[in-house]
């Protein structure tokens, strides 16, 4: 058993935090921003863990503060973020030596939720080899459509299409521009690149390695079988809600064209669940539409993606338990599988510690801002879920208030069990049970 700060999950923790160390140091100095002046150390605090952690929520404006320079921390930071510190610390040892230890091995698989020990290796090096070609691929349709679109020159053009591309598969939702891609609200060309960028990186590298392999559906892992269908589900009710709410809503879809509110309303749909860049006002958007994206945001995307919240598996492993006692089942069966009390305990545990979390943190930011409860509720899901919405009160936020949306994305990205296997002393076996009794439910 793996005690101290040696565990696994705990030193997942110390590298993030480490990360988010690293990175508020670099972006206070004052070359990291466009006056030339050192930023102060909350404003970079705030982005250095926003960028860790693949949230994209931002107190400064990312195009007109930052610097190339500051720019290039924030690219960094986000693809570190999207490897996994323990991924990438795992490809440094192989580069150097050739080999993993067994503790590296058990760090990295707590990382990425592998569950063979021995494929961590092949696990490590086609997160690496997916992220960046999934990336590449899209930085350089981005790039083409700047480039021979808008007449960007072309190393602007090609520097915006990766700055984007990044952006979107890690998660992150932040523009070069100040209005994120609002300008860019009717061209599918730009917008469609960037939904499935952002929806792979969402899937989680496990489905995307399994989907790689061509396996036919029956095939398929239980994982994969529940992740896909889910994770495109809720992308299909997002853009449902989005449609008909704001439909001919004067601040949102209405004085677009039919065809300009479809790919509207599939961007943002999407958007709720992957990355969270926005080509309408957010703060224009309906208490209803707000309210399907608080729900999900804080489902999120599939484990081991680049999103955070309680996970899509969670969330359908949820709603299998829950049918299964309305049936009076004394087993959950899942799509000809049994799972088994341990798993069904973790998904409650984490989505109750999620709920948990996301409440307090409303609570905290009620009491300490004179904002509605729809803006708070949406921004303290969004920091939940790793996504880059806001309705706009992120830079408004008192210290306090931005000190818990950090921690709030430190919990949505690291996740509610790792955190809490980091913080528990160590691992207790039960040496004897106690009597059985029933208390009333209900």
């Amino acid at each position: 058993m793996i005690t101290g700060w040696r565990h696994p999950a705990r030193l997942v923790v110390l590298a993030f935090l480490a990360a988010t160390a690293a990175g508020t140091a670099l972006l206070m100095l004052p070359m990291s921003a466009e006056s030339g002046r050192m930023t102060g150390f909350m404003d970079a605090l705030f982005t250095a863990a926003s960028g860790i952690s693949g949230t994209g929520l931002a107190v400064v404006d990312t195009g007109s503060h930052w610097s190339t320079f500051g720019e290039v921390v924030l690219l960094v930071l986000w693809q570190v973020g999207g490897f996994g510190i323990m991924t990438l610390t795992s490809v440094l040892a192989l580069l150097v030596s050739h080999k993993l230890g067994l503790h590296l091995q058990l760090t990295v698989k707590t990382e990425t939720n592998t569950l063979n020990l021995g494929q961590v290796r092949a696990v490590v090096a086609g997160v690496v080899a997916i992220s960046l070609v999934v990336e590449a691929v899209g930085a350089v349709v981005l790039a083409l459509r700047f480039w021979l679109g808008y007449g960007e020159p072309f190393g602007r053009a090609l520097y915006s299409g990766v700055f984007h591309s990044v952006s979107s598969f890690n998660s992150v939702g932040l523009a070069l521009y100040p209005d994120s891609l609002v300008r860019y609200a009717t061209d599918p060309w730009v917008c469609l690149p960037i939904v499935v960028v952002a929806v792979l990186g969402g899937l989680g590298f496990p489905v995307l390695f399994e989907l790689l392999r061509r396996r036919r559906r029956k095939r398929w892992s239980l994982h994969t079988r529940i992740t896909v269908p889910v994770y495109l589900g809720l992308m299909a009710f997002g853009t449902l809600v989005v449609l008909v709410v704001e439909w001919g809503r004067a601040g949102t879809l209405g004085p677009f064209g039919f065809g300009d509110k479809v790919l509207v309303g599939l961007f943002h749909g999407v958007m709720f669940g992957t990355a969270g860049f926005n080509t309408v006002d957010v703060a224009q958007l309906q208490p209803a539409t707000m309210l399907a994206g608080d729900v999900l945001m804080f489902i999120g995307g599939g484990s081991a993606g680049t999103t955070g919240g309680i996970k899509v598996t969670t969330f359908a492993l949820l709603a299998y338990v829950l049918l299964a006692e309305v049936r009076a089942e004394p087993s959950v069966h899942v799509m000809g599988r049994r799972i088994s009390a341990e798993v069904q305990r973790q998904a409650v545990t984490v989505a109750l510690l999620g709920v948990g979390v996301v409440m307090a943190a409303t609570l905290v930011l009620l009491a300490t801002s004179s904002f509605r409860l729809d803006d708070v509720l949406f921004e303290t899901t969004a920091a939940f879920g790793g996504v880059g919405l806001s309705s706009g009160i992120t830079a408004d936020l008192s210290v306090t208030g931005q000190l818990v949306v950090i921690v709030l994305m430190f919990i949505g990205r690291v996740g509610p069990i790792t955190l809490v296997s980091a913080l528990a002393l160590r691992e207790r076996r039960r040496r004897y049970e106690l009597p059985e009794e029933r208390p009333i439910v209900g």
